[in-house]
Protein backbone atom coordinates (compact mmCIF):
# COMPACT_ATOMS: atom_id res chain seq x y z
CA UNK A 1 0.00 0.00 0.00
CA UNK A 2 1.21 3.36 -0.67
CA UNK A 3 3.15 4.91 2.84
CA UNK A 4 0.11 7.01 4.96
CA UNK A 5 1.94 8.37 8.34
CA UNK A 6 -1.52 8.41 9.20
CA UNK A 7 -1.13 4.56 9.73
CA UNK A 8 2.33 4.71 10.29
CA UNK A 9 1.37 6.55 13.24
CA UNK A 10 -1.22 4.32 14.69
CA UNK A 11 0.31 1.43 13.67
CA UNK A 12 2.91 2.60 16.58
CA UNK A 13 0.48 3.25 19.12
CA UNK A 14 -1.41 -0.21 18.75
CA UNK A 15 2.39 -1.89 18.82
CA UNK A 16 2.82 0.13 22.31
CA UNK A 17 -0.44 -0.60 23.98
CA UNK A 18 0.58 -4.45 23.19
CA UNK A 19 4.28 -4.06 24.77
CA UNK A 20 2.44 -2.38 27.74
CA UNK A 21 0.14 -5.13 28.05
CA UNK A 22 2.56 -7.87 27.94
CA UNK A 23 4.38 -5.77 30.58
CA UNK A 24 1.13 -5.88 32.57
CA UNK A 25 1.07 -2.52 32.99
CA UNK A 26 -1.95 -0.11 33.43
CA UNK A 27 -1.69 3.17 30.96
CA UNK A 28 -1.66 5.05 34.16
CA UNK A 29 1.41 3.16 35.79
CA UNK A 30 2.92 3.06 31.93
CA UNK A 31 2.74 7.25 32.33
CA UNK A 32 4.14 7.37 35.83
CA UNK A 33 7.20 4.98 34.69
CA UNK A 34 7.74 7.07 31.80
CA UNK A 35 7.21 10.75 33.40
CA UNK A 36 4.15 10.87 31.17
CA UNK A 37 0.74 11.58 31.83
CA UNK A 38 -2.20 9.24 31.05
CA UNK A 39 -4.00 10.94 28.56
CA UNK A 40 -0.39 11.46 26.34
CA UNK A 41 0.09 7.57 26.78
CA UNK A 42 -3.80 6.92 25.65
CA UNK A 43 -3.71 9.80 22.69
CA UNK A 44 -0.69 7.63 21.42
CA UNK A 45 -1.52 4.67 21.47
CA UNK A 46 -5.18 5.15 19.79
CA UNK A 47 -3.47 6.85 16.67
CA UNK A 48 -4.66 10.12 17.63
CA UNK A 49 -1.46 12.10 18.95
CA UNK A 50 2.43 11.85 17.65
CA UNK A 51 5.29 10.76 20.41
CA UNK A 52 9.00 12.48 20.20
CA UNK A 53 12.13 10.21 19.97
CA UNK A 54 12.44 11.09 24.16
CA UNK A 55 9.15 10.09 24.35
CA UNK A 56 9.63 6.86 22.57
CA UNK A 57 12.73 5.96 24.58
CA UNK A 58 11.47 6.54 27.69
CA UNK A 59 8.56 3.95 27.18
CA UNK A 60 10.47 1.65 25.50
CA UNK A 61 12.75 1.69 28.62
CA UNK A 62 9.84 1.23 30.85
CA UNK A 63 8.70 -2.05 28.35
CA UNK A 64 11.91 -3.32 28.90
CA UNK A 65 11.86 -3.64 25.00
CA UNK A 66 14.23 -5.62 23.13
CA UNK A 67 16.66 -3.30 20.82
CA UNK A 68 14.97 -5.17 17.58
CA UNK A 69 11.46 -4.11 19.05
CA UNK A 70 12.58 -0.82 19.92
CA UNK A 71 14.26 -0.17 16.26
CA UNK A 72 10.90 -1.31 14.86
CA UNK A 73 9.13 1.40 16.84
CA UNK A 74 11.65 4.07 15.64
CA UNK A 75 10.87 2.91 12.04
CA UNK A 76 7.22 3.38 12.36
CA UNK A 77 8.20 6.69 14.52
CA UNK A 78 9.73 8.11 11.34
CA UNK A 79 7.59 7.17 8.39
CA UNK A 80 4.81 8.76 10.36
CA UNK A 81 7.02 12.04 10.52
CA UNK A 82 6.77 11.98 6.86
CA UNK A 83 4.35 15.14 5.32
CA UNK A 84 0.82 13.61 3.53
CA UNK A 85 -1.09 15.50 1.18
CA UNK A 86 -4.10 16.26 3.54
CA UNK A 87 -1.95 17.83 5.79
CA UNK A 88 -2.23 21.01 3.59
CA UNK A 89 -5.72 21.03 4.22
CA UNK A 90 -5.75 21.35 8.23
CA UNK A 91 -7.80 24.45 8.43
CA UNK A 92 -10.54 22.82 5.86
CA UNK A 93 -11.42 19.63 7.99
CA UNK A 94 -11.23 18.78 11.47
CA UNK A 95 -8.61 16.53 12.97
CA UNK A 96 -10.93 13.14 12.27
CA UNK A 97 -11.67 13.60 8.83
CA UNK A 98 -7.64 14.37 8.37
CA UNK A 99 -7.01 10.97 10.00
CA UNK A 100 -9.63 9.39 8.25
CA UNK A 101 -7.75 11.03 4.48
CA UNK A 102 -4.94 9.06 6.49
CA UNK A 103 -6.07 5.99 6.96
CA UNK A 104 -8.41 5.98 3.66
CA UNK A 105 -4.80 6.35 1.46
CA UNK A 106 -3.14 3.41 3.63
CA UNK A 107 -5.93 1.14 3.29
CA UNK A 108 -6.21 -1.86 1.17
CA UNK A 109 -9.45 -2.30 0.72
CA UNK A 110 -13.20 -0.03 1.42
CA UNK A 111 -16.90 -1.10 1.64
CA UNK A 112 -19.14 1.95 1.50
CA UNK A 113 -22.75 2.39 1.89
CA UNK A 114 -24.82 5.35 1.15
CA UNK A 115 -28.36 5.51 0.50
CA UNK A 116 -28.44 9.15 -1.32
CA UNK A 117 -25.28 10.05 -3.06
CA UNK A 118 -22.83 8.51 -4.84
CA UNK A 119 -19.90 7.69 -2.89
CA UNK A 120 -16.95 10.43 -2.66
CA UNK A 121 -14.26 8.53 -4.21
CA UNK A 122 -16.40 7.71 -7.34
CA UNK A 123 -17.54 11.64 -7.74
CA UNK A 124 -16.97 13.72 -10.99
CA UNK A 125 -16.02 16.86 -10.26
CA UNK A 126 -19.14 18.32 -11.40
CA UNK A 127 -21.15 16.36 -9.39
CA UNK A 128 -18.58 16.85 -6.28
CA UNK A 129 -18.93 20.18 -6.23
CA UNK A 130 -22.77 20.32 -6.27
CA UNK A 131 -22.57 17.93 -3.21
CA UNK A 132 -20.26 20.44 -1.96
CA UNK A 133 -22.15 23.75 -2.24
CA UNK A 134 -25.14 21.32 -0.99
CA UNK A 135 -23.34 21.33 2.67
CA UNK A 136 -24.65 24.27 3.84
CA UNK A 137 -22.75 26.06 7.12
CA UNK A 138 -21.16 23.23 7.21
CA UNK A 139 -18.65 24.48 4.42
CA UNK A 140 -18.26 28.14 3.53
CA UNK A 141 -18.66 29.30 -0.04
CA UNK A 142 -15.11 30.72 -0.56
CA UNK A 143 -13.60 27.13 1.01
CA UNK A 144 -15.70 24.83 -2.07
CA UNK A 145 -12.86 24.71 -4.59
CA UNK A 146 -10.70 23.54 -1.33
CA UNK A 147 -12.65 21.18 -0.50
CA UNK A 148 -13.43 19.76 -4.13
CA UNK A 149 -9.23 19.66 -4.56
CA UNK A 150 -8.97 17.57 -1.74
CA UNK A 151 -11.54 15.04 -2.84
CA UNK A 152 -10.15 14.87 -6.34
CA UNK A 153 -6.69 13.93 -4.92
CA UNK A 154 -7.98 11.43 -2.72
CA UNK A 155 -9.27 9.74 -6.05
CA UNK A 156 -6.04 8.88 -6.97
CA UNK A 157 -5.85 5.42 -4.73
CA UNK A 158 -8.21 4.07 -7.28
CA UNK A 159 -5.57 4.42 -9.65
CA UNK A 160 -1.91 3.61 -9.61
CA UNK A 161 0.58 0.48 -9.42
CA UNK A 162 -1.28 -0.76 -6.22
CA UNK A 163 -4.82 0.50 -6.14
CA UNK A 164 -7.19 0.72 -3.20
CA UNK A 165 -10.01 -1.95 -3.88
CA UNK A 166 -13.65 -0.52 -3.32
CA UNK A 167 -17.31 -2.38 -3.05
CA UNK A 168 -19.87 0.49 -3.31
CA UNK A 169 -23.29 -0.40 -2.55
CA UNK A 170 -25.76 2.46 -3.22
CA UNK A 171 -29.51 2.63 -2.92
CA UNK A 172 -31.32 2.81 -6.15
CA UNK A 173 -32.29 6.91 -4.76
CA UNK A 174 -28.76 7.52 -6.19
CA UNK A 175 -30.06 7.92 -10.01
CA UNK A 176 -33.22 9.69 -9.32
CA UNK A 177 -31.46 12.75 -7.30
CA UNK A 178 -30.50 14.93 -9.91
CA UNK A 179 -27.40 16.51 -7.63
CA UNK A 180 -25.96 19.46 -9.70
CA UNK A 181 -28.83 19.02 -12.42
CA UNK A 182 -29.63 16.53 -14.60
CA UNK A 183 -26.37 16.95 -17.24
CA UNK A 184 -24.66 16.35 -14.10
CA UNK A 185 -26.23 13.41 -13.23
CA UNK A 186 -26.05 11.95 -16.63
CA UNK A 187 -22.15 12.54 -16.65
CA UNK A 188 -21.97 11.28 -13.22
CA UNK A 189 -23.93 7.72 -13.92
CA UNK A 190 -21.63 7.24 -17.08
CA UNK A 191 -18.64 7.91 -15.38
CA UNK A 192 -19.55 4.98 -12.82
CA UNK A 193 -20.07 2.92 -15.52
CA UNK A 194 -16.65 3.31 -16.50
CA UNK A 195 -14.99 3.15 -13.78
CA UNK A 196 -16.49 -0.54 -13.16
CA UNK A 197 -15.71 -1.25 -16.87
CA UNK A 198 -12.50 0.19 -16.56
CA UNK A 199 -11.14 -1.61 -13.40
CA UNK A 200 -12.64 -4.40 -13.19
CA UNK A 201 -10.29 -5.90 -10.35
CA UNK A 202 -10.74 -3.61 -7.98
CA UNK A 203 -14.00 -1.15 -8.63
CA UNK A 204 -17.72 -2.87 -7.89
CA UNK A 205 -20.49 -0.43 -7.71
CA UNK A 206 -23.44 -2.81 -6.94
CA UNK A 207 -27.63 -0.85 -6.91
CA UNK A 208 -30.49 -2.01 -4.48
CA UNK A 209 -32.92 -1.29 -6.14
CA UNK A 210 -36.47 0.08 -5.32
CA UNK A 211 -38.35 -3.46 -5.65
CA UNK A 212 -35.69 -4.90 -2.55
CA UNK A 213 -36.90 -6.18 0.70
CA UNK A 214 -36.15 -4.18 4.05
CA UNK A 215 -32.62 -3.82 5.70
CA UNK A 216 -31.04 -2.79 8.26
CA UNK A 217 -28.84 -0.26 6.79
CA UNK A 218 -32.06 1.30 4.82
CA UNK A 219 -33.01 4.71 6.26
CA UNK A 220 -29.76 5.21 7.90
CA UNK A 221 -26.72 7.40 7.15
CA UNK A 222 -23.51 6.59 4.94
CA UNK A 223 -20.77 4.83 6.25
CA UNK A 224 -17.36 3.17 4.83
CA UNK A 225 -15.23 -0.18 6.25
CA UNK A 226 -11.63 0.53 5.49
CA UNK A 227 -9.58 -2.82 5.63
CA UNK A 228 -5.88 -2.83 6.09
CA UNK A 229 -2.92 -5.10 4.74
CA UNK A 230 -1.70 -7.33 7.19
CA UNK A 231 -3.18 -8.98 10.65
CA UNK A 232 -1.90 -6.51 12.78
CA UNK A 233 -4.17 -3.57 11.93
CA UNK A 234 -7.82 -3.98 12.22
CA UNK A 235 -10.88 -2.67 10.55
CA UNK A 236 -12.29 0.71 11.31
CA UNK A 237 -15.67 2.52 10.97
CA UNK A 238 -16.14 5.95 9.43
CA UNK A 239 -19.41 7.75 9.42
CA UNK A 240 -20.29 11.30 8.25
CA UNK A 241 -24.09 13.38 9.92
CA UNK A 242 -25.09 16.21 9.24
CA UNK A 243 -23.43 17.83 12.48
CA UNK A 244 -20.67 15.23 13.40
CA UNK A 245 -18.51 12.79 12.21
CA UNK A 246 -16.97 9.44 14.40
CA UNK A 247 -13.93 7.29 13.19
CA UNK A 248 -14.20 4.10 15.31
CA UNK A 249 -12.42 0.93 15.86
CA UNK A 250 -14.87 -0.95 18.80
CA UNK A 251 -14.69 -4.84 17.37
CA UNK A 252 -18.74 -4.98 18.87
CA UNK A 253 -19.85 -1.79 16.65
CA UNK A 254 -17.50 -2.76 13.86
CA UNK A 255 -19.43 -6.47 13.46
CA UNK A 256 -22.92 -4.22 13.45
CA UNK A 257 -21.72 -2.35 10.68
CA UNK A 258 -19.79 -5.68 8.57
CA UNK A 259 -23.48 -7.70 8.92
CA UNK A 260 -25.24 -4.08 7.86
CA UNK A 261 -23.50 -4.16 4.95
CA UNK A 262 -23.52 -7.82 3.89
CA UNK A 263 -27.30 -7.58 3.86
CA UNK A 264 -27.55 -4.58 1.44
CA UNK A 265 -24.89 -6.58 -0.54
CA UNK A 266 -27.33 -9.21 -0.68
CA UNK A 267 -30.47 -6.79 -1.40
CA UNK A 268 -28.03 -5.42 -4.42
CA UNK A 269 -28.56 -6.47 -7.71
CA UNK A 270 -25.66 -8.04 -9.73
CA UNK A 271 -22.61 -6.19 -10.47
CA UNK A 272 -24.13 -7.03 -14.83
CA UNK A 273 -27.63 -5.73 -13.76
CA UNK A 274 -26.48 -2.67 -11.06
CA UNK A 275 -24.41 -1.43 -14.71
CA UNK A 276 -27.20 -2.18 -16.90
CA UNK A 277 -30.07 0.11 -14.63
CA UNK A 278 -27.03 3.24 -14.52
CA UNK A 279 -26.52 3.04 -17.85
CA UNK A 280 -30.29 3.08 -18.27
CA UNK A 281 -30.79 6.05 -16.39
CA UNK A 282 -27.75 7.74 -17.93
CA UNK A 283 -29.78 6.98 -21.15
CA UNK A 284 -32.63 9.07 -20.29
CA UNK A 285 -31.56 11.51 -18.63
CA UNK A 286 -29.52 12.26 -22.00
Amino acid sequence: MPTSPTVANWELGLRLREHRELTGLTAVAAAKAARLTQPYVSGVEGGKLKITDVRLKALAKAYRLSEESYAGLIELRSAAEQRSWWQGYGGLFNDDTLRFFGYEHGAAAIRSYDGGLIPALLQTEDYARAVIRGAGPNIRMADVERVLEARLIRQHRLDGPDPLRLTAVVTEAVLHQQVGGRAVLAAQLRHLAAMVEQRPSTVDIRLVPFTAEAFHALGGGGFHLLEFPGPRLPALLWQETVTATSLLDHPVRLREFDSAFDQALERALSTTDSLRLIRQFAKELG
